[in-house]
């Protein structure tokens, strides 16, 4: 047996190994992702995003600010809740995250948030991971999801999930977001009760006032709210007690921790398992396809760079006890719905978030913890509702009736590069209908288990059921042909079909 001094040098060098075998897989992942698509490390690229940040920052100062405040609803409980069970390290997760923000904000030019792995955040609280066990899962998750973004994988799976699936996701997620708004923020409250800063007066107020930003987009309602909520925390906190770090400046001392082999297999199979298909899903997909929708005149972010992104962040900071985070439709729909139009809102909140990590840290416990919830569960319900607003575009304007429309372009001789000044297509009664049920079956799955998967594989089955190319052969012949657009089960169809049409054409030709 080693001595007891051997055992400790043995583990610093097995946490350094470890620690460079996953750095040296995000650099893999990064090399990767820039082989496969140069336009990522084009100069040109990053200077058109700089230049925009810049610009809505001069444009909408105060917009950018508050805009980058909106998903505050959705990562200040989970943050304080995993603090305070010690599932993470509070001065790493801001410091981490905070650079996330930074590099994407840089990177991508679009107000995309760094959000806690919800899923994993849920067992942790629920189970008090410990800060290694809470690592793990993190470690896990981003490193199958470097897998995925080297090999393409992610890619192919944006290609052959229908989009009324996710769209299913999208709207399940936001309406998830309004029931947790209800369940765990407003629910709790009364007439004059926890406090005189927390109850069903002030809830009904920040509502009224979000109401009436809707009706005045340049309102700063987040950044109004947060203020508000922050007096309001810091009369209420009660610096004298002794089993709280009182606020105050606490300069950060970074710890490295390593899960043990039991530790990894608890993090990875009981937490880990559960957020892949979130993180795919939501975190990736989802998001690709929102910052197309919500902001159409930026190039929305590809599923390979959105996956190594995630596969970085949590491969560096989940070594440092930092909180596993990813990327997040329902965090994008927020920011955007607050203001923010560009990376400069993330960058001044990673900027904040970094600033505070280093400086300030677990000094903050006391006074987010002591935060109104009748003011966050509203925020956290005007993030749901612009989430979920996303499926009133499913048959008119969705992605895929799009490039329907630039393919018929493309076949009529027309240049596809200005598709976009032409209509979507017009789906059919019977395809809105079907294309409906697509989604509310996926919305059905979601919020019946509260799993992305069971609405995922829900979604598909019900999509499946329609598209199922042998169901003419089963039930005979149908009145018309159905078009499988978007279905990887129907490309062979397809293809026989439009071979078939093009032989005809050409043997009447030939008659003639």
């Amino acid at each position: 047996m080693l001595p007891r001094g051997g055992c400790l040098v043995a583990t610093r060098h097995v946490r350094s190994v470890l620690i460079v075998l996953s750095w040296s897989l995000v650099i893999a992942c990064t090399v990767s992702a820039l082989h496969k698509e140069p336009s990522v490390a084009s100069v040109s690229t990053f200077y058109v995003y700089q230049a925009h940040n810049l610009d809505t920052l001069k444009r909408s100062p105060i917009s950018e600010i508050s805009g980058s405040l909106g998903d505050l609803g959705t990562l200040l409980p989970l943050v304080i809740a995993l603090t305070l069970s010690d599932s993470i390290s509070l001065s790493s997760t801001l410091v981490f995250s905070g650079l996330a923000n930074i590099f994407t904000g840089v990177t991508f030019g679009i107000p995309l948030p760094v959000q806690p792995m919800k899923a994993i955040a849920a067992v942790a609280i629920s189970r008090s991971f410990s800060r290694e066990i809470t690592a793990s899962a993190g470690i896990f998750t981003a490193s199958i999801i470097g897998f995925l973004s080297v090999t393409g994988l992610l890619r192919w799976f944006g290609r052959v999930i229908p989009i009324p699936v996710v769209k299913g996701i999208q709207v399940g997620a936001g309406l998830s977001l309004i029931l947790s708004a209800g369940s765990s923020q407003l629910k709790k409250l009364g007439w004059f009760e926890p406090s005189w800063a927390d109850n069903l007066f002030w809830m009904i107020a920040a509502f009224v006032s979000l109401l009436i930003s809707m009706r005045f987009q340049r309102m700063p309602y987040a950044l109004a709210v947060l203020v508000l909520g922050l007096i309001f925390s810091t009369i209420r906190t009660d610096v004298t007690t002794p089993s709280m770090t009182k606020p105050g400046f606490h300069l950060w001392h970074p710890h490295t921790l390593v899960p043990s082999l039991s530790e990894f297999r608890i993090g990875a199979f009981d937490a880990g398992l559960g957020q892949l298909p979130l993180t795919t899903l939501n975190s990736i997909i989802a998001v690709s396809h929102l910052s197309a929708d919500l902001l159409p005149n930026l190039p929305a972010p590809s599923l390979t760079a959105l996956g190594v992104s995630v596969a970085s962040i949590n491969l560096i900071g989940c070594w440092f006890g930092a909180m596993p985070v990813c990327h997040g439709s329902g965090g994008l729909a927020a920011q955007y719905r607050f203001g923010a139009r560009s990376g400069a809102s993330i960058i001044f909140l990673g900027t904040l978030k970094l600033l505070l990590g280093l400086f300030v840290g677990d000094g903050l416990v006391r006074l987010l913890q002591g935060f109104p919830r009748a003011l966050l569960g509203i925020m956290v319900l005007a993030a749901g509702v612009e989430l979920a607003k996303v499926g009133e575009s499913l048959n008119a304007g969705a992605r895929d009736l799009w490039e329907d429309a630039e393919q018929v372009a493309d076949r009529a001789g027309e240049d596809p590069s200005h598709f976009r000044s032409k209509n979507p297509r017009e789906p059919t009664e019977e395809e809105r209908k079907e294309r409906w049920m697509v989604m509310l079956m996926t919305i059905a799955g979601l919020l019946a288990f509260r799993n992305d998967a069971v609405g995922f594989i829900a979604g598909m089955l019900c999509h499946w059921t329609f598209h199922w190319p042998v169901r003419g052969q089963i039930w005979g012949r149908w009145d018309r042909q159905r078009d499988l657009s978007h279905s990887w089960l129907g490309t062979g169809r397809r293809r026989q079909e439009t071979s078939r049409e093009e032989e005809g054409e050409r043997l009447l030709n030939s008659d003639d």
